[in-house]
């Protein structure tokens, strides 16, 4: 340690100059790089089939819907979930930051200004009056890499931050597109239902006819008046499903469950071409989920390393200067100057230390195994989506010719019924046969497009997003021990009148 007053005034910021910044040079110079990630998952080299067609960044505009891009847009501004998510990311960048600061020397200054009064019988009452000024500064050199290692996890946690901000996106949009289409098919049951009330209601009116004139039993009408009355049953479910469905696509945009006017198109799209899958290493690059968890082992990796370089010995530095006089035009003449030097080891913990070390290298291995189940899952996601939105298209193939049929036979079976009276059992059972495939068939149509979305979503990467504005609390700030939900005078429920921040 060495004192001893120093008589220029940059004599202090150059004595810390001198000391404190070959060492932040030198650290620059011997940042760390982030490690390699290899799991043990197996990832085929190729997938089992695929298309030709390129997929957008943004996924969702390869439907070509209009009205799709305009609500995803919303969504990606308005969703309550993407801004948490952004929330999240700002915290991990603030976190990051904090954890670079401790790389820089940490400055401060004090400034103290006193007036003393003294009164001795019979001499007049004397003052006198002192200022005063100081700058402190303190260093941790990182000898081992310990800060820099901290610093760097944070960072690469902040990035994952961001992956896992592309990865609620992709999920936001395809969840969007599953309630869209969803309303669309619904929408159109509801006015197949309606053309079904109306054919049933019909017959319903022939058969009681030919029941007047004695030509059918009651039964027959009994049976009828059933699907009648089966078939406004079924609407009413679909009228439920409709309004759930609205609700939920609200809530996704950012909107109260209430008052969603949409204009939904009367039917289904056609799916584009089906995408190029490329390879399945490809995929594991692209994928934001996957690239967040190979970001989250080589954070811990960093930690493994800090943890290491904790318990070796450190080292600091710390350089004081300080100024008085009792006129402010010489506060600055004469310099107080303190420059110290201080090491510390660790010598007993009691093994803290080493089972920290251990509990890391334990997350390290936690997070390579996380690594390899998100690999093989996002794998798997393509997989599942190619084989089920294959095997539901020769479905729905084959559903149409069994439509086909089920018209045909209906029709014949009506007019033998219309003609003779006669297996009205039979013609009621090929009728509500028919019925049931047409409602089944736009299900299976509707399915078919949701796999195609899961390939997308499966399949898709990042894509620059739109920043919302920051949510921030309005009126007076409360003391953090004051309750936010006020309760009711009964003692009960809460009140319904919310806290005074609303």
């Amino acid at each position: 340690m060495t004192t001893g007053p120093i008589y220029n005034r940059g004599g202090l910021l150059g004595a810390l100059a001198a000391i404190l910044l070959p060492a932040v040079a030198f650290l620059s110079s011997c940042a760390p790089e982030a490690v390699r990630v290899e799991s043990s998952a197996e990832v085929p080299e190729a997938f089992s089939s695929g298309g030709a067609a390129t997929p957008p960044a943004r996924w969702w505009t390869a439907m070509d819907d209009a009205s799709l891009d305009r609500l995803v847009e919303e969504a990606l501004r308005g969703n309550f979930s993407i801004r948490q998510a952004w929330d999240r990311l700002d915290q991990a960048r603030a976190l990051a930051e904090q954890a670079d600061a401790p790389l820089l020397p940490s400055v401060d200054g004090t400034a103290e200004a006193s007036r003393t009064g003294l009164r001795a019988e019979p001499a007049p009452r004397t003052y006198t009056t002192e200022y005063a000024f100081g700058l402190s500064a303190s260093y941790e050199v990182d000898l081992w890499g310990r800060m820099r290692s901290t610093a760097d996890a944070a960072r690469l946690d902040a990035y994952a931050s961001t992956q896992d901000l592309q990865a609620a996106a992709v999920t936001l949009t395809a969840r969007i597109a599953e309630v869209w289409y969803q309303l669309i098919e619904a929408q159109g049951q509801l006015r197949l239902l309606d053309e079904q009330i109306a054919t049933n209601e019909k017959y319903l009116e022939l058969i009681s006819l030919r029941f007047g004139q004695g030509l059918v039993e009651a039964s027959d009408v009994l049976q009828q008046k059933e699907l009648v009355e089966e078939t406004r049953g079924e609407r009413v479910l679909v009228e439920s499903a409709i309004a759930v469905l609205q609700h939920q696509l609200a809530v996704l945009l950012g909107r109260p469950p209430k008052g969603l006017e949409v204009d939904a198109p009367p039917a289904l799209p056609d799916l584009p071409p089906l995408p190029a899958t490329g390879l399945p290493a490809a995929l594991v690059r692209r994928r934001p989920d996957v690239r967040a968890a190979a970001l989250r082992v080589q954070a811990a990796d960093r930690r493994v390393a800090a943890a290491v370089a904790d318990q070796f010995p450190r080292l600091s530095l710390t350089a004081s200067g300080e100024t008085s006089a009792e006129e402010m035009r010489d506060l600055f003449d004469n310099w107080l100057a303190v420059l110290a030097a201080n090491v510390v080891t660790p010598l007993f913990d009691a093994n803290r230390r080493g089972a920290e070390v251990e509990r890391t290298r334990a997350i390290v291995s936690e997070r390579l195994n996380a690594y390899g189940q998100t690999v093989l899952e996002s794998v798997q996601d393509v997989e599942d989506a190619l084989v089920q939105e294959a095997k539901q298209a020769r479905y729905v193939e084959s559903l149409g010719k069994q439509l086909d049929l089920a018209r045909e036979a209906t029709g014949r079976v009506r007019d033998i019924y219309s003609t003779t009276g006669r297996d009205f059992l039979r013609y009621l059972t090929t009728l509500l046969g028919y019925q049931r495939l047409q409602r089944t068939y736009r299900s299976a149509k509707r399915d078919l497009v949701l796999y195609r979305i899961d390939l997308y979503r499966a399949l898709a990467g990042g894509w620059t997003l739109p920043r919302p504005s920051r949510a921030e609390t309005s009126g007076p700030r409360r003391p953090v021990a004051e309750p936010l939900v006020e309760a009711s005078a009964s003692g009960g429920e809460p009140d319904d009148g919310g806290s005074d921040d609303d």
